[in-house]
């Protein structure tokens, strides 16, 4: 049997790493490739193919869903799984995707088990020994796909999952740092903000934010995030949620006494994608208001 190829696409080297360490751990007889965008990953896969593309959703020039499109009408790829790998979850994104062919999702922030689950998942039989469980889990993931789409791509009738169902699995050099960071009005009201981990979400107060990271107060609690683990922010913009991807840069108590039930956060951002750079940008500027 030939060597199988992956390819990550990701504009964030500090997933991309991630992505690989846990593909080397996992899956050492696979051979891994790098794309820091669309474009480049278009250029890649036009040389060589590949068994396996694990792609970002929001990536400058060409995302995530423009190069799932590409891909499923290249005649090397129009069977090839593509798993996004995505912090957008909203049910309109997901059917998109869907339609357009793609294998599945993995949100973001993910853990290293919920990524190899979906590559055992997409690659079936491929893998060897554990073709049998990852082609059920296969056939779970568009029976899901059908109850969002009506039964098909070529299907335009949205039908709603039943409650507690959806086909995603909740499961980079830092911006440099502009201006001071924003603290709000002093006496308004708090600024809430959901931080999302693979295994935990922590809702907090916002205490400051810049294009560099944000700093957010939360209760302690028993699933408590590591140093470096991937953080996704979700920020409310009044018309639409804002969805920032970065990584835990610092956690410590708010008091000295052990026993405090309060800790701070700072997240830092990865995303190197304008529109992500001009949400964020809003937020700043909503939160300084």
């Amino acid at each position: 049997m030939s060597k199988l190829k992956a390819l990550v696409v990701d504009d964030a080297s500090f997933v991309r790493d991630l992505v690989r360490r846990t593909m080397r751990s996992q899956f050492p007889s696979i051979e891994l490739h790098e794309a820091a965008d669309g474009r480049k990953a278009q250029t890649l896969m036009g040389r060589e193919r590949f068994d396996l593309i694990l792609c970002d959703w929001e990536m400058p020039e060409i995302s995530g869903l423009e190069l799932l499109q590409w891909a499923r009408g290249h005649s090397h790829y129009g069977e090839t799984p593509f798993v996004m790998v995505t912090s957008r979850g909203d049910k309109e994104h997901v059917v998109e995707a869907i339609r357009e062919g793609v294998s599945d999702y993995l949100g973001k922030p993910f853990s290293p088990e919920s990524l190899g689950k979906k590559v055992r998942k997409v690659l079936g039989s491929q893998l060897g020994d554990d073709g049998q469980k990852a082609s059920a889990s296969s056939d779970a993931f568009r029976q899901s796909a059908d109850l969002l789409t009506g039964g098909g791509r070529s299907q335009k009738k949205e039908t709603p999952p039943p409650a507690g169902e959806s086909p995603v699995e909740s499961g980079n050099a830092p911006q440099p740092q502009t201006g001071k960071p924003a603290g709000g009005a002093r006496g308004r009201e708090a600024t809430m903000v959901d931080l999302r981990f693979s295994q935990a979400t922590l809702r907090g107060v916002l205490r400051a934010v810049t294009l560099n990271d944000v700093r957010v107060s939360a209760r302690r609690d028993d699933a408590m995030p590591q140093i470096l683990e991937q953080a996704v922010v979700d920020v409310d913009l009044g018309d639409r949620m804002a969805r920032l991807n970065g990584y835990v840069y610092q956690l410590q108590a708010q008091e000295k006494d052990p026993d405090t039930k309060f800790v701070q956060v700072v997240v830092r951002f990865v995303d190197d994608d304008p529109q992500k750079l001009e949400d964020l940008s809003h937020f700043i500027a909503r939160f300084q208001g």
